[in-house]
């Protein structure tokens, strides 16, 4: 499971890793029955406070995402679906609309959008990849 964490964002910390882990699941990255770290060790992955994370946990145990399998800790939950490709691509649409959105405002223009994209997707990339704790 692969996380980060936005300090400039206004979404809040936990909202941030909640809809992380929910997209996750969605897209079939996390499978029903995939165990995900422990409140201690994801805290201290994200370097948040653990309640953070179990109020994150305890919050998608109520939507039915994960789920608590006794004695063998916090699990992706079973049932869940994974979205089509093209319900993928909608949801990436709908985050780079409000991103294009950003840099009309802020007077940047295509082709630099287009460069800040793909360093980001790069890092991203790079970061996931020294992440110890990726699948």
């Amino acid at each position: 499971m692969f996380i980060r964490i936005e300090p400039s964002s206004s979404s809040p910390i936990y909202r941030q890793i909640m809809d992380q882990i929910r997209r996750q699941v969605a897209a079939g990255m996390l499978k029903p029955g995939d165990k995900v770290p422990s409140v201690r060790q994801l805290a201290g992955q994200l370097a948040v406070n653990q309640n953070t994370i179990l109020k994150v946990y305890n919050e998608l145990c109520r939507e039915h995402v994960l789920e608590v399998d006794r004695g063998n800790g916090t699990i992706v939950a079973q049932g869940n679906s994974t979205l089509s490709m093209s319900d993928r691509k909608k949801t990436v649409a709908a985050l780079l609309r409000e991103a294009a959105v950003q840099a009309i405002h802020m007077g940047i223009p295509p082709e630099q959008t287009h460069a800040l994209l793909e360093r980001e997707y790069q890092a991203i990339l790079a970061e996931k990849k020294r992440s110890p704790h990726h699948e």
